[in-house]
């Protein structure tokens, strides 16, 4: 029995000292004792578990999400389509709430943030593949959230990460007293990530479908690409055609 102790004792790694940490770990020990990095951990916990809250209880309560969509537009298509999964559909809403309630519980911060990255990386892809306004630029700013949620549970992450080597410090405490130096470099790359979202949804697209004929075609009123444009919105809001189907319209009869 005591050899087995002994032999227990002998395998468990001691804490690397500082010098022996890598570039990343040092920086990483330095982002977890800082205040305003732990702010903004809390700040994304609780703004991802409220949008999935309000998406999920859609669900299980069984409402079409953005029933105001048209069941034409591709993405109201798609979502009519959703709707009648049966429990499918409601699953998938109680998916998103345990994912919200896992992230606002400490504990089970980590479980929270993996089970919410396949889910918002689907909608990221959705949102951009159909060039959906409502979520167009939201998608990726919770993906982003998401991202910085895992990387702040790093060290509860990196045993299941596929590294060969890496330094045994063991998961992280929450220290007794906060560094307060604001990070002005780290927030100020937030707000231009923020602004550079926005100006990609408002001008890496030439043309968008919108979510409605009307707001499709204010974009063209008044253009040189007036009468091709409102033949674009009506391909998406009167035939139902697909986006792709109706852009490769769009640009042959720019090309005429």
């Amino acid at each position: 029995m005591k050899e087995g102790v002994q032999h227990l004792q002998n395998s468990i790694p001691t804490r690397p000292r500082v010098s022996e940490l890598s570039r990343f770990d040092r920086f990483y020990f330095y982002i977890k004792g800082n205040r305003w990095y732990w702010y903004f951990s809390i700040f994304c916990r609780c703004s991802l578990a409220l949008g999935f809250f309000f998406a999920g209880w859609v669900k299980i309560i069984d409402e079409r999400f953005a029933s105001g969509l048209s069941t034409i537009h591709p993405m109201g298509a798609y979502l009519e389509a959703l709707h009648h999964t049966g429990y499918y559909y409601t699953f998938i809403g109680i998916a998103q709430i345990l994912a919200a309630v896992l992230l606002l519980i400490p504990r089970t911060v980590t479980l929270g943030a993996l089970l919410y990255f396949p889910i918002i990386v689907n909608i990221f892809i959705l949102s951009y593949a159909v060039r959906f306004d409502g979520s167009y630029m939201t998608a990726p700013l919770m993906l982003l959230a998401n991202i910085y949620i895992l990387v702040w549970n790093y060290d509860k992450l990196r045993f299941i990460l596929p590294f060969s080597n890496f330094s045994d410090y063991g998961i992280l405490k929450r220290p007794k007293r906060y560094s307060n130096k604001f990070p002005f470099a780290f927030f100020s790359g937030v707000a231009f990530t923020f602004i550079g979202i926005i100006a990609f949804f408002l001008f890496a697209h030439g043309i968008m479908p919108r979510n409605s004929l009307s707001d499709c075609k204010q974009q063209f009123q008044n253009s040189k690409n007036e009468t091709n444009g409102f033949e674009f919105c009506e391909c998406i809001h009167i035939h139902g055609q697909s986006l792709d189907e109706c852009l490769e319209a769009y640009e042959r009869s720019q090309n005429n």
